[in-house]
């Protein structure tokens, strides 16, 4: 066998094992995108690694809540907000609150994710073509309506399969793009070692990026999604060791690739003193290392990181709509394309009224933590249930682990009720 086909042969086990994913890239694909890139970012370069115990944490309790919405799916055959509208006294009030909570958060997501990403490609052409400078305004708006259109138009595709693969290519893309990142740039050992002792910057916008990190890390929605896109995958009971695997995998990722940001932004930045403000401040996390090439690789990831979010953002509430009425995936009716498209035109906000992206992207996080609490509590009840769950018991650790995640989800609320409190003042 020759080089060149050992070389085909790795390349095509690389392929099917990226290929192999589940549900969990849907996870991934919520979790990182510009709302974590940014989270990450400004974190990192304001106060280096302090937050790592926080990302961790999220982390860890959102590999314990897809497992158990993944279960609870494959084991009843039934959807989450379709389950609590069904077995609860007071389900339906409970769903549609959950319906409209994770609706606001995840379109106000949109504005952000759309708003960094057209800014992205605008740094791109303006590095290249200086003359744009001065138009600036145009050429995001313009760019962010070509951005919005195209994932529209794709989104009539309407299969999961379909999505799937994007999602893949798209999440894929960015990983690698930030672990080059990484080898330039890397924060002090012991700085991460500090990271994980439970700490809250007692600074203005401390509590701000607590609750966002929570907010875009352990999303309502990446759980609650996860029955729809279980089923849409075909999965049945026969699949529940795959399922944790899959659920496991999809965290374990979250935790580096989020980790892997954090540390660039904390190696470049923080040392030096700068902080994040606007867009181009995180293409220049490299810059002083790399120069342009670096800029290219770091805005190549954040750019794949919001695009892997446009499609999850948008199928969201359509997809809580129809798991609430029938418990069933529908990407093809009128209702998913009309509802879309309204999104769509929300998305459009930010940009068309020239908003700093940076800040919609920070503050949509911190309002995501308030339906989280509904969400954990929601699982615990089905899993509680036996007439629910059948003969199927639950584990005492994941049970440990769900009620941790109560409490996490909890004092994360506050403490975003409070970041608020403090912005608006």
């Amino acid at each position: 066998m020759t080089a060149s086909d050992n070389n085909t042969s790795i390349l095509k086990r690389i392929l099917s094992v990226i290929l192999g994913f589940g549900p969990g890239i849907f996870a991934i694909g919520y979790t990182i995108g510009t709302g974590s890139v940014t989270s990450m970012i400004v974190a990192g370069s304001q106060f280096g690694m302090q937050l790592l115990w926080v990302l961790f944490l999220s982390c860890l309790f959102s590999g314990v809540l897809m497992f158990a919405y993944g279960n609870y799916a494959l084991i009843t055959g039934e959807t989450a907000l379709y389950g609590f509208k069904k077995h609860f006294k007071y389900g339906k009030v409970m769903a549609i609150l959950i319906i409209v909570g994770i609706s606001f958060g995840q379109w106000n997501s949109l504005m952000g994710i759309l708003g960094i990403s057209s800014n992205i490609i605008y740094e791109i052409l303006a590095l290249n073509f200086e003359g744009l400078s001065a138009y600036q305004y145009e050429v995001v708006l313009g760019v962010a309506i070509v951005i919005i259109v195209t994932f529209y138009l794709l989104m009539l595709v309407g299969r999961y399969t379909f999505f799937e693969k994007i999602l893949v290519v798209f999440v894929s893309f960015m990983a690698v793009s930030f672990i080059v990142s990484f080898c330039f740039v890397q924060p002090h050992g012991v700085d991460v070692i500090k990271g994980l002792i439970p700490t809250i910057p007692d600074v203005p916008g401390g509590k701000m990026l607590v609750a966002a990190f929570v907010g875009t890390t352990m999303a309502a929605a990446t759980f609650l999604s996860r029955p729809l896109f279980v089923k849409g995958k075909g999965w049945t009971i026969k699949n529940l060791d795959q399922q944790k695997k899959d659920s496991i995998t999809a965290a374990i990722l979250i935790f580096v690739i989020s980790r892997v940001i954090m540390a660039v932004a904390a190696g470049a930045l923080f040392y030096d003193g700068r902080q994040v403000t606007k867009v181009i401040d995180m293409a220049n996390t490299l810059e002083p290392v790399a120069g342009k090439w670096a800029v290219t690789i770091f805005f190549c990831g954040a750019l794949s990181a919001g695009l892997s979010s446009i499609f999850p953002c948008l199928l969201i509430a359509p997809l809580l709509i129809a798991d609430y009425q029938s418990g069933i995936l529908d990407t093809n009716s009128t209702r998913f394309r009309v509802i879309t498209a309204i999104a769509c035109l929300v998305a459009l906000i930010g940009p068309a009224f020239g908003a700093n992206p940076i800040q919609i992207q920070i503050l949509s996080q911190v309002f995501n933590v308030f339906v989280l609490p509904i969400v954990v509590l929601g699982i615990i009840l089905m899993l509680s249930n036996k007439k629910v769950m059948k003969d199927y018991k639950t584990s005492l650790g994941v049970y440990v682990g769900i009620y941790a995640a109560l409490f996490f989800s909890l004092v994360i609320s506050y403490n975003g009720v409070a970041a608020l409190l403090t912005y608006f003042e």
